[in-house]
C-alpha cells in the first residue's frame, strides 16, 4: 500500500521506538517529568515564546487556545476550509459557547481586508469578535503556505482591534522548511501556536502549544478540563524530541516529493490545480471534469495500491510522509494517470 491518505497514517520508526522505550520519566502533573518538561523547552525556544504545554493532539491546542482567549458569547474567525471549522467537532460552541465565523476562500487564504469586514462592531445583538486563527499550512485546501507578511498584517490589525491572533500550526514546519523562514520568525508577536508531532514529524500522538507562561499556566487548566492532563507523559514526549532530532530533514523530502507528483501528473487531462498547489507536503487536484466524483477516483485508486482522500465532491488529496519514498511517489503518479486515463475515455 502507498499510503497518500494524510501524513498522520505514519508509524513510529525503529529509532523512535527506541527512544520512547528509553525515556526518563516522572509525573507530568507535577512537573516532574524531565522528558517532557524537555520538549515543552525546546519547542517554545523553537516558536521564541516564553513557555509551552505539551498536549495529547492538535486540537486539544486549538480547542484550549480558543478557551483561554475567548468566553462564551465571543466569536472566532477562520478560513472555510480550516480544520477548526470542519474537523474539530465543533468543540469550541459545544464546549466554549464560542461561534465560528468561517471566511470564504479558494486555498485557504483570507485577506487582510477579509478580516477587517469580518471583525463586528460591539453592540447588544452580537457576539464579540474575539480571535483570529491562520492555520499554516492549510490542509484541505492544498498545503498552501501563508506569506508571512500577510500573516503580520493580519495579526497586527486583529491586536488593535481588541483581537487576540492565534497559529494553527498542525504543519508549520513544513513552512518552515519550504521557505527558509525560521518557525519563531512566523510565531513571533501572535498569542498562541503551536507544532503537531504526529503529522510529518511521523509521532505516534501529541502536539505542543506555545505563548506567554500566563496563557500556558491557562491553557494547562484546560487539560486538566478536557480530560488531557497525563502521568508518564516522557514516553510520548521523547517520541517528539526523537523527531525534532532526526525527522525534520524528512519534512524538506516530504515537500520535494509532493512536488515531485505534481509534476508527473499535471499535464494529465480531466486533472485540474491551483497555481498554488505543490507548495509543501500536500498536492490537491481536482477530477470534476473526469465526470466521476473524488470518492470514485479514490476507490479506483486504492484497487491499485495507492490511497488518496477524496474531499468534498471532486477534490482528491494526496499528503507525502515519511512513510512513502520516491518510488512510492512515483509509483502512485502512474496510479494517478491511468485512472485518470480509463475515466477520460469514458467520458470520450
Amino acid at each position: 500500500m502507498i499510503d497518500l491518505f494524510s501524513d498522520t497514517q505514519t508509524r513510529p520508526t525503529p529509532g523512535m521506538r527506541e527512544a520512547m522505550a528509553r525515556a526518563e520519566v516522572g509525573d507530568e502533573q507535577s512537573g516532574s517529568d524531565p522528558t517532557t518538561n524537555a520538549l515543552c523547552e525546546r519547542v517554545a525556544a523553537l516558536l521564541g515564546q516564553e513557555a509551552a504545554v505539551f498536549m495529547p493532539s492538535g486540537t486539544m491546542c486549538n480547542l484550549a487556545s480558543i478557551l483561554v482567549h475567548c468566553r462564551p458569547g465571543d466569536e472566532i474567525i477562520v478560513d472555510d476550509q480550516s480544520h477548526i471549522y470542519n474537523t474539530e467537532a465543533a468543540g469550541a460552541a459545544a464546549i466554549g459557547g464560542v461561534s465560528v465565523k468561517p471566511l470564504p476562500t479558494r486555498v485557504g487564504l483570507f485577506t487582510l481586508a477579509q478580516v477587517e469586514a469580518a471583525i463586528r462592531v460591539p453592540q447588544r445583538t452580537a457576539p464579540r469578535s474575539r480571535l483570529v486563527s491562520i492555520e499554516q499550512t492549510t490542509s484541505f485546501s492544498g498545503g498552501t503556505v501563508w506569506d508571512i507578511g500577510t500573516m503580520r498584517l493580519i495579526r497586527d490589525y486583529a491586536q488593535a482591534r481588541g483581537l487576540k491572533a492565534h497559529i494553527d500550526g498542525a504543519r508549520l514546519l513544513n513552512a518552515v522548511v519550504a521557505t527558509g523562514i525560521p518557525a519563531a520568525d512566523y510565531a513571533a508577536g501572535f498569542d498562541s501556536a503551536w507544532i503537531d508531532l504526529s503529522k510529518g514529524l511521523g509521532c505516534p500522538v501529541g502536539a505542543v502549544l506555545c505563548g506567554t507562561r500566563d496563557f500556558v499556566e491557562q491553557a494547562w487548566q484546560w487539560k486538566y478540563r478536557l480530560g488531557g492532563a497525563m502521568r508518564q507523559s516522557g514516553v510520548l514526549a521523547a517520541a517528539g524530541l526523537y523527531a525534532l532530532d532526526h525527522h525534520m530533514t524528512q519534512l524538506a523530502a516530504d515537500n520535494a516529493h509532493a512536488g515531485r507528483l505534481h509534476r508527473a501528473i499535471a499535464d494529465v487531462p480531466g486533472l485540474a490545480f491551483d497555481p498554488t498547489a505543490g507548495q509543501s507536503n500536500i498536492l490537491c487536484f481536482t477530477v470534476e471534469a473526469l465526470g466521476i466524483t473524488a470518492s470514485t477516483f479514490a476507490s479506483a485508486c486504492l484497487e491499485e495500491g495507492v490511497r488518496v482522500r477524496a474531499i468534498g465532491t471532486h477534490q482528491i488529496r494526496a499528503t507525502a510522509n515519511l512513510d512513502v519514498d520516491g518510488a512510492g511517489i512515483d509509483r502512485a503518479a502512474e496510479v494517478i494517470r491511468a485512472k485518470a486515463a480509463q475515466f477520460a475515455a469514458r467520458v470520450a
